[in-house]
């Protein structure tokens, strides 16, 4: 199974630019009873796998920069920033806090995150 790190960095790029099937993809990083809840909303598998549609459509470089990680037991948390080029020459850059739950496999059972986008 994949690490955190591998969560972190890996799963965006592969949804974003991978040619499987996102549903192979998010459940890789995250078990079936998932939870991912970002600045209010919360995602479920199928809402997951649903999201690779428009960043496939849509994105066109991807950059992670992991500022720092901590992973404590079955908790781990994460300060990073994402920079996204779209297809329109548009450059998004999010900083991400994500605190995380994770399974006995490794896999990712919960997020809770906090997003900001910032001038790129």
């Amino acid at each position: 199974m994949p690490d955190f790190h591998a969560f972190l960095t890996r799963l965006p790029y592969e949804l974003a630019f991978g040619h499987e099937d996102p549903a192979t993809i998010v459940d890789r990083y995250h078990t079936p009873d998932l939870e991912y809840r970002t600045d209010g909303n919360i995602l479920d598998r199928r809402r997951l796998i649903d999201h690779a549609g428009p960043a496939r459509k849509n994105a066109r470089e991807l950059d992670i920069q992991v500022h720092e990680t901590l992973i404590d037991d079955d908790r781990a948390a994460a300060r990073y920033t994402m920079t996204v080029r779209t297809r329109k020459d548009k450059t998004l850059r999010i900083e991400v806090h994500l605190f995380a739950r994770l399974a006995p496999d490794g896999r990712v059972r919960r997020v809770d995150s906090i997003t900001r986008t910032v001038e790129p």
